[in-house]
């Protein structure tokens, strides 16, 4: 691992601090760059996350595409997670919190844009960040990519119903645009370059060579990422740190609860730890992007919608980068039980 790697939980914190230092000090700066969008895209935010997605497509290999196949349990258990779970227990988690836990602290009102904050978080599964937990923990790249496309593709067709259904509201306004702009531009666009990169290369020492040199450029656009959106609720965090609090409670209960379903899944059904890690990173993880854009354009910039979306990100960084240590200590448990299955296959 390269020294932004390996010290990338230090990085991630400072860079928490100074988003927040940078939203409080110079809001013009980062107002400025939140404006600078299209259908919801900030076009800031899309470079960093191209950063981070581009280096991962140049280790995928079409030609072994044709092995996805042979593992169909991954893929799966990341749909069924998505899909079938983890909108309804966030959903289940944020009405406990806010109209029960919490309620006597909070008003009704603000109760409920915080709970369909979480809600958006729910139903908006990992996109572009999954690559790079992906990577750090030696995921199979063209199978990651397989998961995120497919999520991709239901998202597209899933979110508004479920978002529908879970908010009450029948008339909720979707910006299919920044849907499928995000798709093509952090899953197609890098995939095309990435795959046009490999083909000039031609050979897998050079291919892993350049590999080695744009690695870092994931972990930049990681951090670079966290500073622009702590940015953006820099004010609101440090005037109300306990609600901040009391936003990431259910955040961090939902996260390490549909890691432990996905991954224990992946366990039970003997999928291999280069699949297994990813597909449960990937219900893990959130498509955050979406989620804050959807807030902002029902719920206003300074909701407590849009708050809430922004503290799943706050939570996300430290929480997936602890899973990632656990998916990678838990590794020879996949192995053995790999190579334990394989002595027990007959002849």
């Amino acid at each position: 691992m390269s020294i932004f790697e390996r010290y990338l939980s230090l990085w991630v914190a400072l860079a928490m601090v100074a988003g927040i230092c940078l939203g409080n000090v110079a809001p013009g700066l980062v107002a400025a760059i939140a404006a600078a969008e299209i259908a919801s895209v900030n076009l800031v935010v899309a470079v960093l996350i191209w950063a981070m997605v581009y280096p991962m497509m140049i280790g995928v290999n079409l030609a072994s595409l044709k092995d996805v196949a042979r593992q169909p349990r991954g893929l799966a258990i990341t749909l069924v997670v998505n899909w079938l779970i983890k909108p309804f227990s966030m959903a289940a988690l944020g009405v406990l919190f806010f109209e029960v836990v919490f309620a006597p602290f909070i008003a009704p009102a603000d109760a409920q844009q915080y709970i369909a904050g979480l809600i958006l978080l729910g139903a908006a599964p990992c996109t572009a960040m999954v690559f790079v937990w992906s990577q750090l923990t030696k995921g199979d790249e063209s199978y990651t990519l397989l998961q995120v496309s497919v999520n991709d593709v239901i998202m597209v067709v899933a979110f508004a119903p479920i978002v529908a259904f879970l908010l009450g509201v029948t008339d909720i306004e979707v910006p299919w645009s920044t849907l499928i702009l995000s798709a093509v531009l952090f899953v197609l666009l890098p995939l095309l370059a990435g795959l046009w990169t490999r083909q000039r290369l031609a050979h897998q020492d050079r291919i892993d060579g350049f590999l080695a040199a744009v690695k870092p450029l994931s972990v930049v656009g990681l951090i670079a990422t966290v500073v622009i959106l702590f940015g953006l609720q820099g004010q609101v965090i440090v005037e109300r740190p306990t609600v901040i609090a009391m936003i990431a409670a259910p955040i961090l209960i939902q996260s390490y609860g549909i890691f432990l379903i996905a991954y224990g899944a992946a366990y039970a059904l003997r999928v291999p730890h280069r699949i297994a890690a990813p597909c449960a990173l990937i219900g893990t993880s959130n498509f955050f992007e979406l989620a804050v854009a959807v807030a902002i354009s029902l719920f206003g910039l300074n909701s407590g919608a849009a708050l809430a979306t922004v503290v799943g990100v706050l939570v996300e960084v430290p929480v997936m980068l602890t899973l990632v240590a656990l998916a990678n200590r838990t590794r020879h448990r996949f192995d053995t039980q790999g190579a334990t299955t394989h002595r027990r296959t007959p002849l």
